[in-house]
């Protein structure tokens, strides 16, 4: 009888079995053992198999309650994800309401399937956020509006990331003063000890009045610490894009000004998710081509299309391996349709919370692009500067640059004619003669270099955006195997929105709490006795 009462117990706190014919569904959580005092449910750290489907009559809307977690330590979930995952994530969920599948943060953040789904359960373990489950057994996360709020307050490393990120970027911006403030130190350096070897052939009065003079000279550098003053760093943050001033100028002219397309993966990946996620989940190659780096449409790829089927799909195949990383990063397959084409679902990306980007596809070509005109057509990637310091500012430090050179061969000229061991001023110039060389070559070989280097990259560069939009262009007037292809995957497209009317479970209530269908329980229970 214990033990009856035992097994009563534990049946009563799973859910049924899955009915008959019906694949089951994955969800990322985990009940723990029977307990009297224990009724909520435990997000896991990975995503087991479950062979049930929740089978509740419960409705449940608005916000829920989050499940309890075992955290060894009470560590914060949160830390251990990346900071960009843990961001762009974020980003994802606030973007849908804090109501949220795992298709939809890995669409609009551009994450992996897994990364997006490990993010929403460290999230919701540390932001009491929650869990529902609708009649297929889709699992939404749900979070609280606060819940930003309450993880800064439980993550150290998120209250400290702003302060590290400030230094980061005042010191990035030390480096690139201390090179223009070099410049200057340089030429007033190399240009006093000049005048002060000149003079070291005059009589005693003379020569004392020019260390006079030098010693009124060495002041100067000092005049140029005044972008140091307390609100400089305020003022140059107001300035304008394409304007800067003469002391970053010189590292901009020097080393430029970084990469413009700096994250240009995260929005290559970001516009992929959200146009399978738009399109229903189903696409085809075509489709994709404008937003990957793949060669332009050749007459020879187009000579194969009068051939017969098979051979279509071994020559599409052999094309279309531009897509495996797509297929890998969001968990999707190829299928066949029924003219033999080769399109590509994504069943992750067709189940969502929110009905944002929803819509019909019934046209393909310039109708459906003047539909949906928001939505880039394909990626673009930005040419590099060679600086962005105007023609004024790159004149000035070019001519600087060149009067410190000038200055380094003649002080060189000099040194080598002394016939005595020079001292004071001229000792230490002697002393930093090799530096001042390597920075006077410098200042004009790593620009000429970069110019260089520059040349071909902004060729690469134009090569593939004007692939991309090659293959864009083909989507807007689209020939007739395209179109049905396209159409083709318009028909198979399943784009699933969740609603509070699907969920039949929550983590909000106990399990005791929610109404469940008793007989079908007693049912089950009885059939596991007979056994």
């Amino acid at each position: 009888m214990a033990a009856a009462a035992s097994l009563s117990l534990s049946l009563r706190l799973r859910p049924p079995l899955p009915p008959p014919g019906r694949p089951p569904r994955y969800a990322p959580f985990l009940f723990p053992s029977p307990s009297p005092t224990l009724h909520r449910l435990g997000v896991a750290s990975c995503r087991p198999s479950p062979s049930w489907r929740p089978d509740l009559r419960a409705r449940a809307g608005g916000t829920i309650q989050a499940p309890t977690l075992a955290r060894p330590g009470g560590s914060v979930e949160t830390d251990r994800l990346p900071s960009d995952v843990r961001d762009r994530a974020m980003e994802a969920v606030d973007h849908f309401g804090g109501r949220v599948t795992i298709g939809d943060v890995a669409s609009r953040a551009g994450l992996q399937v897994a990364q997006a789904e490990r993010a929403l359960q460290a999230l919701a373990a540390d932001t009491e956020g929650f869990l529902e489950v609708s009649e297929e057994g889709e699992v939404l996360y749900v979070f609280p509006k606060d819940y930003r709020a309450k993880l800064a307050g439980k993550s150290f490393r998120m209250r400290v990331e702003p302060a590290l990120q400030k230094a980061k970027e005042i010191g990035a911006y030390l480096v690139r003063v201390s090179f223009g403030t070099a410049l200057i130190a340089s030429i007033v350096l190399v240009y006093t000890t000049i005048i002060a070897i000149l003079s070291s052939s005059s009589d005693e009065d003379g020569r004392g009045r020019r260390r006079r003079s030098y010693g009124s000279t060495i002041i100067i550098p000092t005049d140029m610490f005044w972008y140091l003053d307390a609100d400089y760093y305020r003022r140059r943050r107001v300035e304008k894009e394409d304007g800067m001033n003469f002391i970053e100028s010189v590292f901009s002219f020097v080393f430029g000004d970084g990469d413009p397309n700096d994250g240009l993966e995260e929005r290559r990946w970001k516009m992929i998710g959200q146009y399978i996620s738009s399109n229903g989940g189903v696409v085809t190659a075509e489709e994709l081509a404008p937003f990957l780096d793949v060669p332009p449409p050749s007459e020879e790829s187009k000579a194969w299309k009068p051939w017969s089927t098979a051979l279509t799909r071994i020559v599409h195949f052999d094309d279309e391996s531009f897509i495996l990383p797509v297929l890998l990063r969001f968990q999707g397959h190829p299928e066949v349709d029924e003219q033999g084409n080769i399109l590509y679902r994504f069943p992750s990306l067709q189940r969502t919370a929110s009905s944002k980007g929803g819509g019909s596809r019934e046209y393909v070509g310039t109708k459906w692009s003047a539909m949906f005109s928001g939505i880039e057509k394909y990626l673009e990637e930005k040419p590099w500067k060679f600086s962005k310091a105007n023609a004024a500012e790159k004149a000035m430090v070019a001519g600087l640059g060149g009067l410190n050179l000038f200055g380094v061969i003649i002080l060189g000229n000099l040194l080598k004619q002394m016939t005595v061991t020079p001292g004071g001023l001229i000792s230490f110039a002697a002393q930093l003669y090799p530096l001042l060389q390597i920075y006077a070559g410098s200042f004009f070989a790593i620009p000429l270099f970069r110019w260089l280097l520059l040349r071909k990259t902004n060729n690469d560069i134009r090569r593939r955006n004007k692939a991309r939009e090659q293959r864009a262009q083909e989507l807007l007037s689209p020939d007739s195997s395209l179109r049905r292809k396209l159409l083709s995957a318009r028909d198979m497209a399943q784009r699933k929105v969740i609603t509070s009317e699907d969920i039949v479970y929550t983590t909000e209530k106990d399990l005791l709490d929610q109404d469940y269908e008793v007989k079908e329980w007693e049912r089950r229970f009885k059939e596991l006795e007979s056994e």
